[in-house]
C-alpha cells in the first residue's frame, strides 16, 4: 500500500528548491520544526506533532526527523526520505538534534532554524543553540514557509476535493438551520457531510455561531439554540491530504432583517471584485483596495478591515492558515501573486450601517485568472 500520498518525483522536487532557497541564504543545514513543513517535504501526517518533531535538512546528504521513538512506526510507513532518530520521552529532543547535526559535520556550519514555529519550545531552542555553540544560527522562518504558497498541479487537486468537501459540509449545515435549531445539530450534519464527501479533519473550525456571539472571532457550537431572525455565522474547512479549503456564510433563521438582500449583493459584489482583482504578477494591496472600493460605493466610507482574505494551503491543527503566520491580502501589502496560490477570500460587513452579511471562498490564482473553488452553495 502506498502510505506517503506524494510521489517520490514531487518530494525531490521539493526538497531541490529548498536546498536552493538555503543556499541562496548561505546555509549549509535548517532546522526545521514547523509540522507543514515537514510534511512537505517528508509527507509525514499524523497527529504525533503535537510533541515538538525536528527535521534537519542539510545542503548535502540524507535528511534526518528525530520525535518520540513511539513514532517509528508510523514513520517507516510513511517517510521514506529522511533518517529517524527517536527518543524517549526521558530524553531530551535537543540532544538528538545535536547528534544529527555531529554525525554530520554541521556543529561549526552556518545553520538556520525555524523561530517561528509554534512547537518549538524555547526550552527546545535554547538547548539546541546552547549545544552547538560554534555554528553560526541565523533565523531559518519563512524559507519552506514560501515555497509552499505556490501549489504543484498534485497540490492544486488536493485542494479542489478539500473545497468539495467544504461544500458538502456547508450545505448541509445550512439545511439544519431552523427555528429551535440547536448548534450542535448544525454541526453534526456539517461533520457528517464533509467527512462522507471525503475531508479529513479541518487544521481548524468548523466555526458555527448565533447573533449573541457573531463577534467572537473563533468561537464554534456549544448548545446554543436558534429563533427565528436570528443570524448565523458559517465558517466551514474542508481537507484533504492536509490541504485546507475555507469557506463561510451569514444565514439568517427564518425571516431577514430589512436590508439584508442589499448587503447580500454588496457582499456578492464585493468578492466578485476581489477574484477580478486576483491576477499574477498584482499585489495583496490592489486586491484589498479592489474589496474597499465597493465598501466605499456602497457609503462605507469608514469600514476597513485588516485584510480580505489570507492565503492557505497545508494545514495542521491548530490552523487552517499553514503555520504561525497569516500572509494575508492586506491594505499596502507589496507581496506579489503568483500562479498556484490559493486564498480564503472574504467579502465580509457586520457592524455597519446597513444589515450584516458575509461570504468567503477558497479562490485559487490560474494563469486565467482566479478561480472559485467553493461555489456549489449560492452566494
Amino acid at each position: 500500500m502506498q502510505h506517503n500520498v506524494f510521489p517520490s518525483a514531487e518530494l525531490e522536487q521539493r526538497l531541490a528548491k529548498t536546498r536552493q532557497a538555503m543556499q541562496e541564504s548561505g546555509l549549509d543545514a535548517l532546522v526545521v520544526s514547523v509540522p507543514e513543513n515537514i510534511y512537505y517535504l517528508t509527507g509525514l501526517d499524523h497527529w504525533g506533532f503535537f510533541a515538538c518533531h525536528v527535521l534537519v535538512v542539510p545542503l548535502q546528504g540524507s535528511m534526518a526527523l528525530t520525535c518520540r521513538a513511539m513514532e517509528r512506526i508510523t514513520v517507516e510507513n510513511q517517510v521514506d526520505n529522511a533518517e529517524f532518530y527517536g527518543h524517549a520521552d526521558t530524553e531530551e529532543l535537543a540532544d538528538y538534534v545535536i547528534n544529527i547535526l555531529a554525525d554530520r559535520g554541521l556543529t561549526s556550519a552556518r545553520l538556520g532554524i525555524e523561530k517561528r514555529s509554534l512547537f518549538m519550545t524555547p526550552r527546545i531552542y535554547e538547548l539546541i543553540i546552547a549545544g552547538a555553540p560554534t555554528a553560526t544560527w541565523t533565523d531559518g522562518s519563512g524559507i519552506i514557509d514560501e515555497l509552499r504558497l505556490i501549489k504543484s498541479p498534485l497540490e492544486q487537486e488536493y485542494t479542489r476535493k478539500a473545497a468539495a468537501a467544504a461544500d458538502a459540509g456547508t450545505l448541509a449545515a445550512v439545511d439544519a438551520i431552523h427555528d429551535g435549531a440547536s448548534d450542535y445539530e448544525i454541526a453534526a450534519e456539517c461533520n457528517r457531510a464533509m467527512i462522507l464527501a471525503g475531508s479529513e479533519y479541518p487544521g481548524f473550525g468548523p466555526f458555527i455561531r448565533p447573533t449573541t456571539r457573531l463577534g467572537e472571532e473563533h468561537t464554534t457550537w456549544r448548545g446554543d439554540v436558534l429563533h427565528d431572525g436570528d443570524a448565523v455565522f458559517l465558517e466551514i474547512g474542508g481537507a484533504y491530504r492536509k490541504y485546507q479549503a475555507p469557506m463561510g456564510r451569514l444565514v439568517y433563521v427564518g425571516s431577514a432583517p430589512p436590508g439584508a438582500e442589499a448587503s447580500a449583493d454588496l457582499a456578492i459584489r464585493g468578492m466578485q471584485a476581489i477574484c477580478d482583482a486576483l491576477k499574477p504578477g498584482a499585489t495583496a494591496g490592489e486586491v484589498y483596495q479592489a474589496w474597499k472600493d465597493v465598501a466605499d460605493s456602497a457609503g462605507l466610507l469608514d469600514y476597513h478591515r485588516h485584510h480580505c482574505g489570507y492565503m492557505v494551503s497545508i494545514g495542521f491543527p491548530p490552523s487552517w492558515t499553514g503555520g504561525s503566520m497569516v500572509t494575508s491580502l492586506q491594505p499596502g501589502s507589496m507581496r506579489k501573486l503568483k500562479t498556484g496560490m490559493t486564498f480564503h477570500a472574504h467579502s465580509w460587513f457586520t457592524n455597519t450601517d446597513v444589515a450584516d452579511y458575509f461570504i468567503s471562498n477558497t479562490v485559487m490564482l490560474t494563469e486565467n485568472g482566479a478561480e472559485n473553488l467553493t461555489s456549489r452553495i449560492h452566494q
